[in-house]
């Protein structure tokens, strides 16, 4: 089986480096039709979540529950409301000129046809028409009346107007930011509501309803940007995402075409090799997006990420394949054998990265968030394309080229990196490093490693890191287009959910908790308000004037028995209530009865009742917070839904949108160490099995394939030190880890199993695999980590915790490949009965 893949190998590569011609023209026509994807590509970002990937988890099987036995909308659910900001960091948005500017605002809404047909019956609501309508003649004045009426008061007058309005309103209070004093007639910031036709909003409206109605909100805003006025819609959004990805574009590709640029330079220090080497690297690129195009895989805003790591890996591939061509080119021979020799020596070790590699990054096919398993196919085509071009079109193109150079008298031979007098003694200590301490090395590797992973217990949970808006000075000064011109939205979004409480029902978060089980037990409704007393005192609930914070099955009794008095004789039947609190203790069912006789509606809504039987009560309550502060809020209901659950009678579960969304970042976190082992053993059985049938021995591939862990570890530990939190993305990114960390270990360990073939000594093979292989690992190490390192640059804390975590990786992985294999592998041969095959020609059965 060893021959067979070797000979399978040498057959491809013998056949491009002899028909070098012929080889470029068939990879130009097979690019062609590759590229040809490029147009199909659908670059709209998969960022959904896979819902029924999350269908085990309690409170979402408990969600599903609710959904299909209550109704899950809210009273006023035949209407949704937009909200428009106006702010004026260094002015007055009560002034007269800015309420002109919201009313002129609406006027120019009023006059599109979307939003005229969308129109609730309950208008706008703006601090502006409060102000106007008292200071116009007549009742019910139009927009246009309210305009002039605004126009000619006084500013003294429209102060004096905002003053009262603001004492004696206090929906007026509740349009300005949080704690802002009613006696105070300035103010920064202020909002008003365009209160829309569910049917036709773009909530839960057409989709060209809704978006009609967007876009003219959004719009309009636009044109009266100098007074401040803002959305933050879908449209806002869109603008914003384009105008990211556009400066990523600009700010980090330069950055890192210019490190990259710069390495290959310094390694290469051939201007030759360096352009052969890149035409290898865009041709990857460029694939990987044909073949996503042919694919119907999307490319999002993260496509980024896939193209600086293909990128990065790419070139690895470059730095292997021209470092052993240089080393095996003797003073007298040409070109093509030993272009020959070096690609069928290095193509085993290309083949076992590309697989080890794809099976890290494949391990995210099966993750829920589409973005996630985008991305790993993504990257599992870019190598895969990177193999097969730096096999054919590299070896192919370069010795077309240094043929013709040397043609015309000019000399392509180069020295081998790692081979110099400065880099050779660095690396060879490495060696000696492990010939004389490697026990040490390893009790020191494991103890560092088994800390770093400790951490990941310790490491902050998070569901996402939103920008802030805030960009360095430096990067705006830098000269276009490179320098970062910012975007509003991000700040502009942050700015609001820091001021504003919501300003209705419509705009707060709604939690849900069910109580299922026995809900008849005598004091089930004593242990409901107590849990409700608990949620009020943690101060989550959202106070504001004609709100009400709870709708649970004692609140909605309670509504029914002050308009139907034979409901309440029995609500409030004192042989029920055994402790005086006004609440019946009691024969419960018999209250219930009552309860869906005298409003069916109403009682249904809280209370489920199915085959004559009360099985589950749900209280609702509103939330004055946001997605930010989930943790903490959910925390708060915990504790709550704990006291309403009493002495185990009832199971009380919180199922709204904050907890659920904690619960999947729960499993996420937890199924991310499960996919990661799952991971490690594939490829650890991967590398077994290539080199018990490459180098025969399997326990070399395990040897090869262990570090991987102490990398994991060291990575996590690096995260935890750099107060990286676990976010949906962080935390589903680290087994692309595994498909990096993979990659040094590889190249030194097959090179060692050459050597050792050869009859090398222990020690010789490793000078060899080190001073060799260790040259390329260092350049492939600068230029990828160099190029992640560049993604620090982009101000989104996102893509800044991704490049890190990257960063890290490559980096422990060069060092671990470079200290700690090395020591593993002196073990190995000390005590392992095995040894690799000691003959090239050789073809025996592995030996174990």
């Amino acid at each position: 089986m060893t021959g067979m893949l070797r000979k399978g190998l040498a057959r491809v590569v013998d056949f491009v480096t002899e028909h070098n011609r012929l080889t470029l023209v068939v990879m130009v026509v097979l690019s062609a039709v590759v590229l040809a994807g490029i147009p199909m590509l659908d670059t709209a970002s998969q960022a959904g979540a896979d819902s029924s990937a999350f269908e085990d988890i309690d409170r979402v099987q408990k969600a599903n529950y609710v959904a299909a036995n209550y109704d899950s909308t809210r009273n006023d659910s035949n209407r949704t409301v937009a909200t428009v900001y106006v702010r004026q960091q260094e002015g007055n948005v009560l002034s007269k000129p800015s309420l002109l500017g919201t009313l002129r605002y609406q006027r120019d809404i009023r006059a599109n046809d979307s939003v005229a047909a969308a129109l609730h019956e309950d208008g706008i609501v703006d601090i502006a028409n409060m102000v106007a309508v008292a200071l116009a003649d007549g009742q019910n004045p139009s927009i246009d009346e309210q305009i002039a009426a605004l126009d000619r008061a006084e500013p003294a007058a429209v102060k004096a107007q905002v003053e009262t309005t603001l004492a004696n309103n206090p929906q007026a209070l509740r349009l300005l930011p949080a704690g802002h004093d009613r006696t105070e007639t300035t103010a920064t910031d202020r909002r008003l509501l365009v209160v829309l036709n569910a049917t036709a909003g773009s909530v839960t409206g057409t989709a060209t309803a809704g978006d009609a109605v967007d876009a003219a909100l959004y719009d309009t805003a636009q044109d009266y940007s100098d007074s401040g006025l803002f959305v933050l819609n879908q449209f806002a959004y869109d603008a914003y995402n384009s105008h990211f990805f556009g400066e990523v574009v600009w700010l980090v590709l330069p950055a890192a075409l210019v490190l990259i640029l710069g390495v290959l330079a310094f390694t290469y220090r051939d201007l030759v090799d360096i352009l052969v080497g890149m035409t290898g690297v865009v041709l990857s690129v460029l694939w990987m997006f044909g073949l996503l195009g042919w694919l119907g895989v999307s490319a999002g805003l993260v496509s980024i990420v896939p193209v600086v790591l293909v990128t990065g890996l790419s070139i690895d591939f470059g730095f292997h394949i021209f470092n052993r061509y240089r080393e095996q080119r003797g003073a007298e021979e040409g070109i093509r054998e030993p272009m020959n020799r070096g690609v069928r020596l290095v193509a085993t070790a290309l083949v076992l990265v590309t697989v080890t590699a794809a099976i890290g990054f494949l391990s995210n096919v099966v993750n829920p968030l589409g973005q996630i398993r985008d991305l790993g196919i993504s990257i599992t085509l870019g190598v895969i394309a990177s193999l097969l071009l730096f096999v054919t079109v590299v070896p192919a193109l370069k010795i077309s080229i240094d043929g013709l150079l040397e043609r015309v008298g000019w000399s392509r031979r180069k020295r081998a990196l790692g081979h110099g007098r400065f880099l050779r003694p660095m690396l060879s200590r490495t060696v000696g490093l492990a010939r004389r301490g490697a026990p040490a090395v390893l009790a020191v590797a494991i103890v560092v490693g088994a800390l770093g992973g400790a951490a990941w217990s310790d490491l902050d949970e998070e569901s996402f890191q939103q920008p802030d808006g805030e960009v360095a000075e430096w990067k705006q000064q830098l000269p276009d287009p490179v320098g970062w011109e910012p975007h509003p939205v991000a700040e502009q979004l942050n700015h609001v959910q820091t001021i504003y409480r919501p300003a209705t029902a419509d705009d707060a978060i709604e939690e849900r908790i069910l109580l299922d089980g026995d809900v008849t037990a005598n004091g089930t409704l004593a242990d409901l308000q107590a849990g409700i007393d608990t949620i009020e005192q943690r101060g989550v609930l959202l106070d504001q004037p004609g709100v009400q914070p709870v709708t649970s099955p004692i609140t909605a009794m309670q509504a029914v028995a002050q308009r139907d008095s034979e409901f309440r004789s029995v609500f409030e039947a004192k042989a029920r209530d055994t402790n005086g609190d006004g609440l019946p203790d009691r024969d419960l069912e018999t209250v219930y009865n009552a309860f869906y006789a005298a409003d069916r509606d109403t009682a249904s809504q809280v209370l489920e009742r199915t085959d004559g039987e009360y099985r589950s009560m749900l209280v609702r309550v509103t939330l004055d917070g946001s997605y930010a502060d989930a943790d903490r809020m959910v925390t708060d209901l915990e504790a709550g839904a704990a006291r309403m659950g009493g002495d185990g009678d009832r199971t009380a579960t919180v199922v709204g949108p904050l907890a659920i969304n904690v619960a999947v970042l729960d499993s996420i976190v937890g199924g991310i160490l499960e996919t990661m082992a799952l991971a490690l053993a594939a490829i650890v059985l991967a590398m077994a099995i290539a080199f018990r049938v490459m180098h025969g021995s399997a326990t070399l591939g395990l040897v090869v394939a262990v570090p991987i862990a102490l990398v994991l570890g060291l990575v996590i530990g690096g995260m935890y030190l750099l107060s990286i939190p676990l976010t949906l993305l962080t935390a589903l990114l680290m087994s692309l880890v595994i498909g990096l960390g993979v990659d040094y270990n590889i190249h030194l360990g097959d090179r060692f199993a050459d050597e050792r073939r050869e009859g090398k000594t222990t020690v010789e093979a490793l000078e060899a695999a080190v001073t060799g292989t260790g040259g390329a690992l260092l350049g492939s190490t600068l230029t990828s980590a160099g190029a992640f390192a560049t993604i620090a640059l982009v101000p989104h804390p996102q893509l800044q915790s991704f490049g890190s975590i990257v960063v890290i990786a490559l980096l422990t992985a060069f060092l671990v490949s470079l200290l700690v294999l090395p020591s593993l592998l002196i073990l190995w041969d000390r005590y392992s009965p095995e040894a690799v095959t000691m003959s090239p020609e050789e073809t025996a059965l592995p030996q174990d």
